[in-house]
């Protein structure tokens, strides 16, 4: 069995990143419930487009966390290669 990897983040770090995330939870009930209304495409659009902004924040913030700390762990470690082909994969992943 394959060892599941963890990153530890500080308290204050994990609490943000969780009301970012919960803030785009009720974001995207409401969509649901603009769809359940009827209300106009345009408006849910501009909703979807919001929501999407704001996921990407949060993969961005979790990138950047990865690449300083993570990655930068492993080229000292001397895995260097191995962290940046998984980084690599990983960006292209997230820019589809």
């Amino acid at each position: 069995m394959s060892e599941k990897k963890t990153t530890t983040r500080k308290d204050d770090d994990k609490k943000a990143m969780i009301n970012r995330l919960r803030r785009i939870e009720g974001q995207v009930r409401g969509i649901q419930k603009m769809i359940n209304e009827d209300r106009y495409c345009v408006d849910i659009l501009i909703q979807i487009s919001a929501v999407n902004a704001a996921l990407k924040g949060v993969g961005f913030s979790l990138l950047e966390e990865h690449t300083k700390h993570c990655v930068a762990k492993a080229v000292k470690a001397g895995d260097g290669d191995v962290a940046f082909d998984e980084l690599i994969d990983v960006i292209q992943q997230f820019s589809k």
